[in-house]
């Protein structure tokens, strides 16, 4: 059997595995020989099921293969033996002597004698040798573990005794790759095809017989289809660690890397040279990124979790999600428009903005410098002149050549995912990490000698989940490091410089592409096996490799030593230049540099001018000169949200370039106090004290090493001390700056925009449940009687984008069948019903519950696909694991967390650490933990890991406060600091430590409980509600308050005057717009709330007094100057 087939056994014994046909899958591993299954073998022999025992053994070996099998039967057999003597069965004794044992006596006639006299004995234990034999369950044991010596040294045995390492449930996701290639081999491609059978190849069947319609007009023949595929078995095989479904951007790459020494080969199931267990990588083409109106496939994991789920009787099928529609976008969404100059004094080599801080700019330059600005405010935050940190922990060969080698340079600039490092490669040997620790403090963390000769580039990766830093240098190497400078991986293979790293992940594949200054493309896994691929870039000299920011399209852009310039887009499920953009000139005199943005535009700069791309279409979209003043070929990096573009100039300086919002963006940070620009490690060293002032903790602050912050008491956002901090000065008007704060207040519906949701009101019903969906085109709300609806915005000329907006009514959405997707409420009493609901992340199915069983709705048809988790204890909380849709967190009534995983619907770990119910489950990949909240007023913090309670904490209830009421817990977007919300209080905690860093509590103008908060979208904002129906806006780092939406500005007169309370149970915020919210309330209505589109944003961060001016309060401010009676503080 060839080596392809045998793997094609252990996937089918994993098939048989996780679908629980346990009598087939040993009567397999029996008859197929390849893997003794040593737990089954003991169950069997513990039960002394002999024949089982035996009939198993034989598929593995015979009685007289060798002296270890001989040794193996003959122990079971004399078992059999002696225990039918012990049962006074001598027939059967006598029957197994002439049977069973009689083979034996030809090797050892004397034994054989020996055990036919035990026949005449009343008691075989008057033997000697046998006298120590106890009960028959012991006897097995001890026989047992003679059996597993024997079978561990029998060489038959050698290889078979482990399973190989699969990623779960692999047949079927090699069987939805199929699919999925099938699918789009198809002429017609229908979006949501129904795939019913296996037994033949798909193929999608026009309706009526016609042409099915191409979405958003782009041409069917944009899906290209490989004539040929290559061998992968020449590249070496990949680990058991890569074996994950979806390695798409290199498994098409291997295919068609025709420049390399790979041999072309048509791959077929019995021809792949696939090394057991590394089947990892066989090509799934996936639809070309960049045609919008393709079918997106679902990922392997997704597929598997909907297949699992699927009732037993229904036919298995594979399903699609919608058609994605193509992005509105115009010209005006270019940052084009140049703001302003920051004047650097030298020439910048590198720039990269903040990844959360979005006008926070990190600059390199030629004399080694390193500067942080803060573009909003047009200042310099630190800067960090070159010099060596430890020249003694350096090679020799540096050391004795740093001093000749002066000036060094800064090759590259660059944040890591989290904001909390940057990391800088110098022209010589070097790279600096530092610590980001606030807006002033870059401090030294690591200096490594990374290559001999310059380093290139650098970035950060996460393999394993560890963050790691990545260099390339003149050295023709690759090198991984961790934080501590221990070198992890050295990837040899470049026969040049290597000029550029792009280090990637595609679901739980990690991988890394460089290019080096031959033109050549390589790519690694993190495995040490070689690259995986050998490819020429176009222009065989210097290229820079980028993705889109979702990670779904690749791009790459370079310079030929001829001078012409290249940006190509590349077909990753076929290693292959999918589109060359064009519009350069002809003859540059080095290289070009480009970025991309807003998964739509490409950027270049050359021939002093700035030039954009539609990545979808090769020619040039506009072009900027930013006002003059730029270097024939300027270096440009746009910040995450694409509204800002840094881009150098000929005079040693950087120019900031917006759009509108850029514009906005600029204006809010001149005006934000010093607190807003705290970095979540300067937050974190915040602590709370356990003393109780007022009913609540004060807070006490632990200052950092040579902090220029003293202590001082901290609650409710407000610092009575004044500060010996410098406030950053605004670029505006000065005179602004003497105005009083004034809290803005919206009291008046034309104050804001606001929608209700259609058909959403039921007096019964309230809305217990609200959430965006996750690309932000529609609302869900789960009543109290276990009901859900959806609404959802249409795209047309009112609404462009077709997402979520007060501006327009969205549709109430239903399926064409008219199923309302109900929750099982049978024999459920709805008063003490906690209602719980959890969105998968690409919005295709919606999981909830009301008290009874856990449903699993498909979010197109609203059918319940399957149900599980029956009370009791009824389900009061779900949260999906942020890794792994198929493990859910399921916080119980009866206080317990159930870590469930639905592909094999078991329950693997059951976690207790609470007293009462559980009301709030967040994750954290970046600190690796689960945060519980229960209704008893308990932190706990669990180990993704090993889902071991890390710790449990109270928060701060008021004085004679019983311990009651949800808690819920939301992470911020550093995944390191935690809102809580309590009725009575907000707080932030640093979760590592779980230390409460800010606290507010209700008071004044609001004063009601806290009925639900919610973070914004970028976590600049927390949205709270109350019971009295007031909303608060908070800045989210401080806790101040910046607005507050009275009832009177969302809900009509009669709703007010009626005779029932109306307020908003919870808030939801958008998952896109940082100024958007939705509210559900008691009256089951749904209702979306923004600024008005003039302010564009609610209110202005309050300064750090808060209000207070030498010493006298300000007056707090509305849209129509109402007053309120007290200062907000």
């Amino acid at each position: 059997m060839s080596s392809l087939s045998r793997e094609l056994v252990f996937l089918i014994l994993q098939f048989l595995e996780e679908e629980k046909f346990k009598e087939s899958v040993h009567k397999l591993e029996q008859e197929s020989g390849f893997f003794f299954n040593m737990k089954y073998f003991e169950e069997k022999v513990h039960a002394g099921e002999w024949d089982e025992v035996e009939k198993y053994l034989s598929g593995f070996t015979k009685v007289d293969d060798n002296r270890y099998s001989m040794k193996i039967f003959f122990e079971i057999r004399k078992q059999k033996y002696l225990e039918a003597l012990d049962r006074q069965d001598k027939a059967k004794a006598v029957e197994i002597l002439v049977n069973d044992l009689k083979v034996f006596s030809t090797f050892n006639e004397d034994l054989y004698k020996e055990i036919t006299q035990l026949l005449t004995l009343g008691n075989f234990r008057e033997n000697e040798q046998l006298s120590k034999y106890g009960d028959t369950k012991t006897a097995r044991s001890i026989m047992l573990i003679e059996l597993k010596k024997l079978i561990e040294a029998n060489p038959l045995f050698r290889e078979k005794l482990v399973f190989p390492t699969l990623k779960s449930s692999r047949l079927r996701t090699l069987i939805n790759q199929s699919l999925n290639w099938q699918h789009q081999l198809c002429k017609n491609p229908r979006p949501n095809p129904d795939i019913k059978t296996l037994f033949t190849d798909h193929s999608c069947t026009p309706p009526n017989g016609a042409l099915a319609p191409t979405p958003v007009n782009l041409p069917t023949a944009a899906v290209a289809k490989p004539a040929a595929y290559t061998s992968l078995g020449a590249h070496g095989p990949f680990p058991p660690t890569a074996a994950a479904a979806n390695a798409n951007a290199l498994a098409g790459w291997m295919a068609n890397a025709a420049s390399s020494s790979v041999q072309a080969a048509v791959v077929t199931a019995s021809s792949l040279p696939v090394p057991p267990n590394q089947v990892s990588i066989l090509k799934r083409p996936i639809t070309p990124p960049a045609t919008l109106g393709m079918v997106e496939y679902q990922n392997a994991d997704h597929e598997q979790l909907m297949k699992r789920l699927r009732p037993a009787q229904s036919v298995e099928e594979v399903t699609y999600p919608t058609v994605r529609q193509q992005a509105s976008w115009s010209l005006d969404d270019l940052p084009r428009t140049a703001a302003f100059t920051l004047h650097q004094g030298s020439a910048v080599t590198s720039l990269d903005f903040h990844p959360s801080h979005h006008t926070l700019l990190l600059v390199g330059c030629s004399n080694g410098e390193i500067t942080l600005w803060e573009a909003g405010i047009r200042e310099k935050l630190c800067s960090k002149p070159f010099k060596i940190w430890d020249i003694q922990a350096c090679t020799l060969t540096f050391q004795a050549s740093a001093a000749k080698d002066a000036p060094f340079s800064v090759s590259r600039v660059t944040w890591s995912p989290d904001g909390t490092f940057c990391g800088a490669a110098f022209s010589k040997h070097l790279i600096h990490l530092y610590a980001y620790a606030g807006p002033n403090d870059l401090r030294q963390h690591l200096e490594i000698d990374a290559h001999a000769g310059g380093v290139n580039d650098i970035a950060f990766a996460h393999p394993n989940k560890q963050l790691c830093v990545v260099t390339c240098g003149d050295d023709k190497l690759i090198k991984v490091w961790d934080l501590n400078g221990r070198k992890l991986f050295n990837f040899e293979g470049h026969e040049a410089p290597v000029y550029s790293i792009c280090p990637h992940q595609k679901e739980n594949i990690q991988f890394i592409f460089s290019t080096a200054v031959d033109g050549k493309i390589k790519a690694w896994l993190y495995d040490n096996m070689g690259s995986r691929v050998d490819y020429d870039a176009p222009g065989h000299w210097c290229t820079t490799m980028l993705y889109s920011a979702d990670g779904s399209r690749l791009f790459s852009c370079g310079t030929g030593k001829d001078g012409d310039s290249f940006l190509v887009e590349w077909n990753e499920s076929e290693g292959a230049i999918k589109r060359t953009y064009t519009g350069f000139r002809k003859k540059s005199a080095g290289v070009v540099q480009f970025d991309t943005t807003q998964n739509h535009f490409l950027a270049v700069g050359e021939d002093s001018q700035i030039k954009f791309w539609d990545m979808d279409n090769i020619n040039i979209l506009a072009t900027t000169d930013a006002e003059g003043g730029l270097p024939s070929l300027p270096r440009l990096r746009f910040n995450k949200e694409g509204n800002l573009l840094a881009v150098t100039t000929a005079d040693n300086g950087i120019k900031i370039l917006a759009n509108a919002t850029g514009m906005r963006s600029l204006r809010t940070v001149e005006t934000q106090p010093f607190e807003a620009l705290r970095s979540p490690l300067e937050a974190g060293a915040i602590k709370v004290s356990g003393a109780s002032v007022a009913n609540v903790a004060p807070v006490s602050c632990k200052v950092e090493r040579s902090s220029p912050v003293r202590p001082s008491p901290i609650l409710n956002g407000v610092d009575p001390m004044a500060r010996s901090i410098e406030k950053p000065r605004a670029l505006d008007d000065v005179n602004d700056k003497m105005k009083p704060w004034q809290l803005t207040e919206i009291v008046d519906p034309v104050q804001c925009r606001m929608v209700t949701m259609p058909d959403s009101a039921d007096a019964t019903n309230k809305v217990a449940r609200l959430l965006y969906t996750n690309s932000g085109v529609g609302v869900l709300a789960l009543g109290s009687n276990g009901i859900q609806k959806l609404w959802k915005w249409i795209r047309n000329e009112q609404n462009p984008s077709g997402k979520a907006t007060a501006s327009v009514i969205p549709q109430h959405w239903q399926p064409n069948s008219g199923l309302l997707m109900t929750n099982d409420i049978s024999g459920v009493n709805l008063e003490e019903a906690v209602p719980c609901i959890a969105l998968s992340k690409n919005d295709s199915y919606v999981m909830s519950a009301a008290g009874g069983k856990v449903s699993l709705f498909n979010m197109m048809t609203f059918k319940v696909m399957t149900t599980f988790m029956p009370p009791p204890p009824a389900s009061t909380f779900l949260a999906f694991h942020p890794q792994d849709n198929n493990i859910i967190a399921i916080g119980m009534e009866d206080s317990t967390i159930h870590i469930y995983n639905v592909r094999v619907d078991e329950v693997k770990s059951k976690l207790k650490g609470h007293q009462k119910r559980i009301t709030g489950l967040a994750f954290s990949t970046n600190l690796n933990i689960l945060v519980s909240s229960g209704a008893d007023a308990q932190l706990c913090i669990w180990s993704i890991d090993t889902w071991e309670k890390r710790k449990s904490v109270p928060i701060q209830l008021p004085a004679g406060k019983a311990p009651s009421g949800d808690t819920r817990v939301q992470f911020h977007s550093d995944q390191v600091r935690l809102l809580v919300a309590h009725e009575t209080q907000l707080a932030i905690y640093e979760a590592s430590k779980m230390e409460r860093i800010r606290q507010w509590v209700p008071q004044d103008t609001l004063s009601a409980p806290i009925s639900c908060a919610a973070y914004s979208c970028n976590s600049q904002l927390v949205f709270a509600s109350f019971c009295d129906g007031n909303i608060g806006i908070f800045d989210a780092d401080t806790l101040r308050l910046r607005c507050r939406v009275a009832p009177s500005a969302y809900l009509s007169q009669a709703v007010l005057n009626g005779s029932q309370a109306v307020y908003p149970v919870v808030v939801a915020a958008h998952p896109q717009e940082p100024n958007q919210f939705a509210v559900g309330l008691t009256d089951g209505s749904v209702k979306v709330i923004e600024p008005t589109e003039s302010e564009s944003k609610w209110g202005v961060s309050p300064p750090a007094d808060n209000g207070l001016l030498n010493g006298r309060p300000g007056s707090s401010s509305t849209a129509s100057n109402h007053a309120p009676d007290q200062v907000q503080r």
